[in-house]
């Protein structure tokens, strides 16, 4: 039976994919706005607070360089199941951290899981979903993974009400990954249910399931493959690091923001949620956006965005109505956020080569991640150094260069995905 006569449909891949994705994703979208909180309730400053928060994109940074070698030695189920097993044992780790660092260390831990599981569901998607369903099976997965970080902080804000503790919430991130990999492990083979993987011989001669292959290429030879594609990766991919960077931020400096002025644990919870809600509205709207008109018309304006959003943080930390601007700002940051939904995916595949995409895909995602994990370590620096004010605003305007940067090279790069509004559609390549 040929790919194209091959039964599918998406809700086939919901227990398999799906529904393990989302709960992951509501565990991590409950505890990410807390971090900071309980880092300073152990006694941490803010700026130290800060530096903890960005131990989760450390984390993945690091994690991406071993996950594709890891997914293809053990497989996709396998490498989902063991991850979420890792998460738990680092999620128990701050649960019982006496002390900022020990926090710090569980933290990095869920970064370096984060990083196995993404590749591994990614992986999976790619040897079980035919090619002519695949664009839509990982758009939705992207839709799934911004649900459970809508739905996290409510939960969290609700059990803080509730329990009055913040360490209840953790305990949340610990019983979605049990599910998530009892799951996993009480399912059926995949092959019984999608039929066989789809194969691909590897470099070494192996035969491996194509989403194994996949990770594997995207992990071998990284740094070559950054020097290979150095011509674009400095200019279009540095724009591709400054959307990591700012988006990023923007998980870490809200919630330090609010314990700057004051707001409460379930109430920053809470307000984050609702931002969540915002960015989880609009993925498809920054798709249609980007297949109507172009790329450039949503990474330009998101990124102006969110640059502006910060500089509106930093000029508004000690104003009488500091909280309704912070809440303001959120949702203004989320807004920015939402509307470039799936634009570094969606550059990636545009600029990798059609012949042997991994390899590339992997430098960009490299290039991406290295954005989002410099971007929290130098708002704590610049916390410790001048005040949390400055920090925001010195992201802010990186943002700024971003949208720059991002409109000068994605027409150079990608010219046939930056046409203007009401020119007819470029032919798919």
């Amino acid at each position: 039976m040929t790919e194209t006569e091959r039964p599918f449909n998406l809700r086939s891949v919901a227990l398999a994919a799906f529904l393990p994705t989302l709960l992951f994703s509501i565990g991590e979208g409950a505890i990410i706005p807390l971090i900071p909180i309980v880092a300073h309730n152990l006694g941490a400053s803010l700026a130290v607070a800060g530096l903890i928060a960005a131990m989760v994109m450390l984390g993945e940074l690091i994690g991406d360089i071993p996950s594709g070698w890891v997914v293809s030695r053990i497989g996709e189920r396998n490498a989902m199941i063991w991850a979420s097993v890792l998460t738990i044992v680092a999620v128990l780790v701050c649960i019982v951290a006496p002390n900022p660092v020990v926090l710090g260390i569980g933290i990095f831990l869920v970064g370096l899981a984060t990083a196995v599981f993404a590749l591994a569901r990614h992986a999976f998607m790619t040897s079980y979903v035919p090619l002519a369903y695949r664009a839509r099976a990982l758009s939705t997965l992207g839709g799934i993974f911004r649900a459970g970080w809508f739905v996290g902080p409510f939960i969290a804000a609700g059990l803080i009400h509730l329990t009055g503790g913040t360490q209840i919430v953790f305990w949340v991130f610990v019983v979605t990954c049990v599910g998530a990999a009892v799951m996993l492990l009480l399912l059926p083979d995949p092959s019984s249910t999608f039929g066989p993987p789809q194969m691909a011989v590897g470099a070494d001669g192996a035969l491996r399931s194509a989403g194994e292959e996949l990770a594997a290429e995207e992990s071998h030879g990284l740094f070559r493959t950054i020097w290979n594609h150095r011509g674009v990766l400095a200019r279009l991919g540095t724009g591709a690091g400054l959307i990591g960077a700012l988006r990023a931020s923007r998980t870490v400096i809200l919630p330090l923001w609010a314990v700057s002025i004051g707001i409460t644990e379930s109430n920053t919870a809470l307000i984050i949620g609702i931002a969540g809600a915002i960015d989880f509205a609009l993925f498809y709207v920054s798709g249609q956006i980007m297949d109507r008109f172009g790329r450039i018309w949503t990474a330009v304006p998101s990124m102006i965005g969110l640059g502006l959003g910060h500089v509106a943080l930093a000029l508004t930390h000690d104003l009488p109505a500091n909280v309704e601007w912070f809440i303001a700002v959120a949702m203004f940051l989320s807004v920015a956020n939402g509307i470039g939904s799936g634009l570094l995916m969606t550059l990636g595949a545009d600029l990798a080569p059609k012949d042997n995409p991994a390899p590339f895909l992997g430098a960009w995602r490299f290039t991406g991640d290295f954005g989002g994990a410099a971007a929290p370590l130098a708002v704590a620096g610049l916390t410790a150094l001048i005040s949390i004010s400055a920090a925001a605003g010195i992201v802010g305007a990186f943002g700024l260069a971003g949208a720059i940067l991002l409109g000068r090279y994605i027409p150079r790069y990608a010219p046939h995905t930056s046409r203007p509004p009401g020119a007819p559609r470029a032919h798919r390549r």
